[in-house]
């Protein structure tokens, strides 16, 4: 049988650092994963290494997710799947960004990293690294990938990309994803989900990159005692088009009739305002109380159960189109690529 072929793409991160004979934390040589971890052989793929400049995580932008796009898409055909290296810090900013840029998507983008850097004794790089080798390569009895998708695999779980939020700094299983469940759990055996796989509706379309991201998007978080002057200098910054509004509870928000207006006022600037829940797990439903009805009476978008990082990536993609108005809203409140439940 043909050995699949993967493409390592290594971005920065702490998978990517190990000890040198100094003691001091320096750069793994990904070109030698084989000679690292012998267990790699035994998965039957042929693997590449393409590295990118290395980075922090906390340095990545929206260029850096075009660049990463354009890698896969140069990539795209001589390969049967990628998994991308990144910084856990905001490796769910990245994937799902990824998530919306790659369109006709039919292969495999599997993100990992890891906690404890891959030259540390009892790092987690190395089993989320050859996990996420295996679940790239692997196929269906016709000989397609079995998860066609961009997605994160952390500590035992495969969870779709723009799903998921980093909800620890220190335990191993950094990653969660609150309102879908995994596409795969590992135990002794890779067990898959297949009814919540996102499959493609084509397999043959060519992939194409939507790299046209507009970044002037701010995240408002309510809390109690937030200022009126504050709450409208955030919605009055020079240039902003968007807001992702993190409400409580079912996306309720202050009924006071300055917040109301200063919101209304937004919107009739021509400013895209989606509400999301700040609970870590449930949906926006703006129908159920008086304070949501009030947001859904103005305009504001219904972001049903999106992530804060799905939401805002998708909103530059969308912005980025150059879409506005009600064809905007409409886009943001149907899923594009399983983002959402509605």
């Amino acid at each position: 049988m043909k050995k699949a072929s993967i493409l390592i793409i290594y971005t920065g991160g702490t998978i990517g650092m190990r000890r040198n004979e100094n003691g001091t934390l320096v750069p793994f040589d990904f070109n030698t994963i084989e000679q690292e971890f012998p267990a790699v052989r035994n998965l039957n793929v042929d693997i590449s290494v393409y590295k990118m400049e290395a980075i922090d995580s906390s340095n990545v932008t929206p260029a850096r997710w075009g660049e990463l796009a354009h890698v896969i898409a140069d990539n795209y055909t001589e390969y049967d799947g990628f998994v991308v290296l990144h910084g856990t810090d905001t490796m769910s900013y990245t994937a799902s960004a990824l998530s919306f840029m790659l369109e006709n998507l039919a292969k495999p983008v599997i993100f990992t990293g890891s906690q404890i850097p891959m030259g540390i004794l009892r790092t987690d790089g190395r089993e989320n690294l050859i996990t996420a080798i295996e679940i790239a390569s692997a196929t269906d009895s016709d000989g397609r990938a079995l998860v066609p998708e961009v997605a994160l695999y952390f500590q035992n779980h495969l969870f779709r990309a723009n799903r998921t939020s980093k909800h620890s700094a220190e335990a191993l299983s950094a990653f969660e994803s609150r309102n879908l469940a995994p596409l795969a759990e590992v135990g002794v055996n890779i067990k898959y989900d297949h009814k919540v796989i996102h499959k493609p509706a084509s397999y043959d379309a060519p992939l194409r990159v939507s790299d046209k991201l507009n970044d002037k998007v701010v995240i408002i978080k309510l809390f109690p005692g937030l200022s009126k002057e504050s709450f409208k200098a955030m919605l009055s910054i020079e240039g902003v088009q968007g807001v992702v509004l993190e409400t409580y509870g079912t996306g309720n928000a202050p009924t006071a009739e300055w917040f109301i207006e200063a919101l209304r006022g937004a919107i009739a600037r021509g400013i895209t305002i989606v509400n999301i829940t700040q609970c870590q797990g449930g949906t926006v439903a703006m129908h159920l109380y008086e304070t949501g009805k009030r947001l859904q009476e103005i305009g504001v978008i219904c972001g049903y159960d999106m992530t804060t990082e799905a939401a805002v990536t998708k909103l530059m993609r969308l912005l980025g189109e150059g879409l506005s108005g009600a064809v905007l809203a409409a886009k943001m409140e149907q899923p594009i690529c399983g983002e959402l439940t509605i």
